[in-house]
Formats: structure tokens, sequence, C-alpha cells
């Protein structure tokens, strides 16, 4: 497993809890950041998903 799957899911946790904290205190700019973190999180795991793939295929 690559090292970008596993900061990938740590940092959409990261991200769904200041979602979540955000949305729990009306604090627009947090849910916002929450958010991004999660998309950027799915784009690191699906790198390292990539990475892991080419490293199967050699």
């Amino acid at each position: 497993m690559d090292k970008d799957r596993i900061k990938g899911s740590a940092t959409q946790v990261k991200g769904a809890v200041k979602k979540a904290i955000g949305k729990a205190i009306g604090h627009v700019r947090l849910q916002t950041e929450g958010q991004a973190d999660i998309v950027k999180g799915k784009v690191q795991n699906a790198v390292g998903g990539l990475k892991d793939d080419i490293r199967d295929i050699e």
C-alpha cells in the first residue's frame, strides 16, 4: 500500500471532521475548508492507488 493512500485517507477524515464542526457551529469557511480537504484526500488516495497498480504491473 502506497503512503499516498494512507495520507489521502487521513486527509479525508480531517476534512470530514472540519466540515462537521463547521456545520455544527455555522462557520461556512470551515465547512468549505473541510470539503476541500475531502477532495484533496480523494485525489491523493487515487494517486496512491495508481502507484500501487503500476508496481503490480512491474
